[in-house]
């Protein structure tokens, strides 16, 4: 029964989701041109209120310009000039006059002419296509001046090529009309700032000729069909070049009252325009602004888009639920078989486990146990290369203690005769004598008792300079019966390093032994210690005057059992040993060769933190542990 209810809610879900995917097709297909009406009508309101913005500065520059030819006209020279029109000084100056009048005013030309139409001075005079010389009889707005009135006319001008609007004004002589002067003005700054924007503006004539466009390739196209009389007066007036009245095939359908879709067939195809205008009484001209309908297009399929995705949500929201109710019953269904299959999975998972921690916890422990022994090893070897150092100094250590010996013994001997003969000054010196026997012997028993005790694994600061000296010490019966030098300069104060006293100890008597063995042939036998500290750390070098150490053999010198010594003199432990120990102290052995010749170990430590008085006290507290 779930069953079959999980597929009823299966096939609902699917028929849901087809029908919101109907009902978004038919909302698209009936809303979109709704929507994009309502695009287009705002865009024209927009259009319309940029229109506004181009009328009235069209206006702006006919107000501007227009009184300026009755102005002018009021100069008394040009009508000077108009009844001596030879006159060569008058007409250089009227000439001049123009010129200046033009520029100030950013006038185009400023020209006058008599009654015949013929141009006397101009503002053009220095051009090479001055006006000068020229009839313009045939333009309207010289024939509504010279009747009394101002004249108003845009053209294409016949001289300069330039379009442009012309007024002009009578010149009168006591109430006689003796001339007329002119001003025109070009429109081409209007259709630069007209190129910037989004949108074309078209301005036409009443003959639908469009002498002003954003777009060049529009200028003297027709907007509807001219008959033959307005093509003859075209002509008459030279107002358009002839062959350049092309049609500018456009359909329009109305869009609201004020607002109407244009396709020109010139564009491509589908690309339509939102067109509104306004006429301009006083010049007759009739201003379009073209705003495109693709934006409106475009906005109106995203609106569309979202609405349909709005719909197609809604859908899959009811669609997802039913079928998460359909999955829920098919979950019932399964729950205690997997519930049941889980528990036997977790069961063999566990006992995996276990297995595998129990695997885990034997190499723990025999890799612990392997450590252990690594470790007790290591210093079994570290005790072992001690002892054989103590074995190689043993011939030398019981001359040591055989020749105090034997002087006790006569100086005891010769003390118990004086003192029979009462020479008691003499027995207290023999008793002296002894007693700095016992303190030598003393001594070298206390260095090999330090060299000889396992150390403690504990860093902590110790005093080099008195490591050092014990190790100097400890080698100085083989030292003595060598012959050899050691010149060692000791610091005013002590250096206080991290470490311990006894391993470290053992490193500076490996450097020794090494270097008076690397001197066995040689004579005389010479060894410089060194110490150099800075901010962190100290270096203490020991050089011998050997062969040095061979590229070959730079690279092995801290290897286990590597040795250049012949059978029986060593194992090769040594070096490895100390490199191992000064390691531990976080410091570093190296070996190099000097300019001179010989060998250099050198050893990197830490220089200790504390204060001498402390790094004292603490020495002393680990002595007496000791």
């Amino acid at each position: 029964m779930q069953k079959r209810s999980a597929k009823l809610f299966k096939i609902t879900s699917g028929r849901v989701l087809a029908g919101f995917v109907l009902l978004s097709a038919i909302v698209a297909v009936l809303s979109e041109p709704v929507i994009e009406t309502y695009f287009q009508k705002q865009a024209g309101l927009r259009g319309q209120a940029t229109l506004k913005l181009t009328v009235e500065g069209l206006k702006g520059a006919l107000q501007r310009y227009e009184p300026l030819p009755s102005l002018i006209a009021e100069r008394p020279s040009l009508v000077a000039l108009l009844k001596s029109p030879t006159d060569p000084e008058l007409l250089k100056r009227v000439n001049e006059d123009l010129r200046l009048s033009a520029y100030r005013l950013k006038a185009s030309d400023v020209y006058v002419m008599d009654v015949s139409g013929m141009t006397l001075a101009a503002s053009s005079y220095q051009k090479e296509l001055s006006f000068v010389g020229r009839s313009f009889a045939y333009r309207p707005y010289f024939t509504q001046a010279l009747e009394g009135g101002t004249g108003r006319f845009f053209a294409l001008g016949t001289t300069s090529g330039e379009r442009g609007y012309f007024f002009a004004a009578p010149i009168e002589d006591n109430e006689r009309v003796v001339g007329v002067v002119a001003v025109k003005f070009t429109v081409d700054g209007f259709e630069q700032a007209w190129r910037n924007a989004d949108h074309q503006i078209i301005v036409s004539d009443l003959r639908g000729v469009v002498f002003m466009a954003s777009r060049p390739d529009w200028h003297f196209r027709t907007l509807r069909p001219l008959t033959r009389t307005e093509i003859a007066e075209i002509q008459a007036n030279r107002q358009y070049p002839a062959d350049g009245l092309l049609p500018l095939v456009n359909t329009v359908k109305p869009l609201t009252e004020d607002l109407n879709l244009i396709k020109i067939e010139d564009e491509p195809s589908g690309y339509r325009y939102i067109s509104s205008s306004e006429y301009i009484s006083d010049a007759g001209w009739n201003v379009r602004i073209l705003v495109s309908a693709t934006r409106a297009r475009t906005q109106a399929f995203a609106a569309v888009l979202i609405l349909v995705l709005g719909i197609m949500l809604i859908g899959l929201a009811v669609a997802f639920y039913i079928q998460r109710r359909a999955q829920l019953l098919e979950r019932l269904l399964t729950q205690q078989a997997a519930q049941e299959q889980l528990e036997v999975r977790v069961e063999e998972r566990t006992a995996d486990l276990n297995r595998t921690n129990a695997q885990l916890l034997e190499e723990v422990a025999e890799r612990k146990a392997a450590e252990t022994r690594l470790r007790k090893t290591q210093t079994e070897l570290v005790q072992a290369g001690k002892l054989a150092a103590l074995g190689q100094m043993s011939a030398a250590l019981s001359h040591e203690f055989n020749q105090p010996l034997a002087a006790v013994k006569s100086y005891a001997e010769n003390a118990l005769k004086l003192l029979e003969r009462n020479r008691t000054p003499e027995t207290r010196e023999n008793i002296g004598r002894i007693s700095e026997m016992t303190d030598r012997m003393a001594s070298i028993s206390k260095h090999l008792r330090n060299f000889a005790r396992r150390p403690m694994e504990k860093v902590r600061p110790v005093p080099l300079v008195q490591i050092v000296n014990d190790a100097i010490g400890l080698l100085q019966p083989r030292l003595r019966g060598s012959g050899a030098k050691l010149n060692f300069t000791q610091p005013d104060e002590e250096v206080w390093v991290m470490g311990g006293h006894i391993r470290l100890q053992q490193v500076v008597v490996n450097l020794l032994t090494n270097a008076l063995d690397a001197m066995k042939d040689r004579q005389p036998v010479q060894i410089d210690i060194a110490l150099q500290t800075d901010a962190d750390t100290c270096v203490l070098s020991v050089r011998d005057y050997g062969a040095g150490v061979s590229e070959k053999e730079m690279g092995q010198v801290f290897d286990p059992f590597f040795t250049t010594k012949q059978p029986g003199e060593g194992m090769g432990l040594g070096l490895s040993i100390s490199y191992n120990i000064v390691k531990d102290f976080g410091g570093t052995l190296r070996v190099s060769n000097h300019d001179e010749g010989g060998a250099v170990f050198s050893i990197d430590l830490l220089l200790a933190g504390e204060t001498a008085n402390e790094n004292q006290e603490i020495r002393a507290q680990e002595t007496a542990a000791e």
